[in-house]
């Protein structure tokens, strides 16, 4: 991450938080190390207690390190855009589970919405659950989707195109 940031001529420095969709090790495997450089952890209160779960699934040549409270602030989705707008980003915070209950998704206000592993809702035809969060960002405005694994698309577009 740090060669990817230099790469970008970014400083660790100037990440203000950071916010994992869900914790499962490939989202928030590195937010102790990020803490530890001085970047808070922006954790939502249906995320809590879905940080220690997380290390029963990892493995030792994981080098994962336990993630403390100190240096997480915790807050609700009703106090997400509030605190975007402090940073210089307009949009928001929303719960989103349809690849686990904490998952959460930033939308920001131009339509975008970085949904982390949200199944493509062409293949969520089994989950009701991810049916439902697609509806809800349809809803709010979402039209095109940064997923966290694949490549960035029209929230209308069939996966892959």
């Amino acid at each position: 991450m740090k060669a990817n940031l230099a790469r970008m001529d970014v400083p660790l420095r100037e990440i203000r938080y950071a916010l994992a969709t869900h914790y499962h090790i490939d989202h928030a495997g590195l937010a102790e190390e990020l803490k530890r450089e001085g970047v808070p952890l922006l954790v939502l209160d249906v995320q809590v207690d879905a940080i220690p779960i997380m290390k029963t699934w990892t493995k030792p040549e994981d080098n994962y390190v336990d993630i403390t409270d100190e240096g997480n602030v915790i807050i609700s989705f009703g106090q997400s855009r509030q605190l975007l707008s402090e940073i210089g980003i307009a949009g928001e915070i929303l719960h989103t589970p349809g690849h686990s209950d904490h998952c959460v998704s930033l939308l920001l206000d131009d339509g975008s919405a970085f949904t982390g592993d949200l199944p493509p809702e062409a293949y969520a035809f089994d989950n009701p659950v991810a049916l439902v969060t697609w509806r809800l960002l349809r809803a709010r405005g979402a039209n095109r989707v940064y997923p966290a694994h694949g490549p960035i698309r029209s929230i209308d577009a069939a996966p892959g195109s």
